[in-house]
């Protein structure tokens, strides 16, 4: 089996790529399986289950960024996916802190990106794209030329190596390339590792310390006149 996570901000078009590739994984009498990962709310699973009538799931992560809920609970996807005889896995993570990589080494990794999110944005989500193998720059028709093509350059710029699809997913544009790679992907290997190396540790604000103020913390911090620094032991 093969496993593709794809990540990216919110309201990129992630669900609306993977609907496409869905399409089109079936019309080639490949079997999906997808798992939605989001923090309160989420009926995706939902629509694409009746959609496509293919096994979809859920995961709320709850107090537990979804980046950081998808490394804990990969595995237990993989087996479930396994277990339904898929040939491919999709995992689709909300990814909302930006600095997390969801990506697995020797599997694929799509970053869904938003041309409408401005000239900047790839400059601002670090890990998420750096990390990725495939960059969809989706809704391509509501920006100029010229846009596109400032766009593009800023996503080679923070990730070289990257492969770039230009897509208006709602119509379909732009899948058929995607659909390639996936398929040339190496099926899954266990034990799984995560695609470089994630944020430092638990940090005292996540295990719900409330005081506000860098003396009353410690692992990696920072003040407004001190870069990063360490504190404890």
């Amino acid at each position: 089996m093969k496993l593709v996570i794809f990540a990216g901000p919110p309201t990129c078009g992630k669900t609306t790529v993977i609907k496409q590739v869905i399409k089109r994984m079936l019309k080639k009498n490949y079997k999906p399986s997808y798992i939605k990962i989001d923090v309160l709310f989420a009926d995706e699973d939902e629509n694409i289950r009746n959609e496509f009538h293919i096994p979809s799931r859920k995961i709320y992560s709850g107090e537990l960024c979804p980046d950081h809920c998808n490394v804990v609970i990969l595995d237990e996807a993989v087996e479930w996916a396994e277990k339904s005889e898929s040939d491919y896995l999709f995992v689709e993570t909300a990814g909302l802190c930006l600095r997390c990589s969801p990506y697995v080494e020797n599997s694929l990794g799509v970053v869904v990106l938003e041309a409408t999110s401005g000239m900047n944005l790839p400059r601002k989500i670090g890990p998420m794209l750096t990390l990725a193998d495939i960059a969809v720059i989706t809704k391509i028709d509501l920006i100029s030329q010229a846009e596109r093509e400032v766009f593009r350059y800023r996503v080679l710029e923070a990730a070289s190596e990257i492969a770039i699809v230009e897509s208006n997913a709602l119509y379909g544009i732009g899948i058929d390339p995607i659909v390639k790679i996936i398929e040339k992907t190496n099926d899954v290997e266990h034990p799984m590792f995560l695609k470089g190396n994630p944020p430092v540790g638990t940090c005292t604000i996540c295990v719900g310390k409330k005081e506000i103020g860098a003396k009353n913390h410690f692992g990696v911090l920072r003040t407004m006149e001190q870069d990063l620094f360490y504190v404890g032991e």
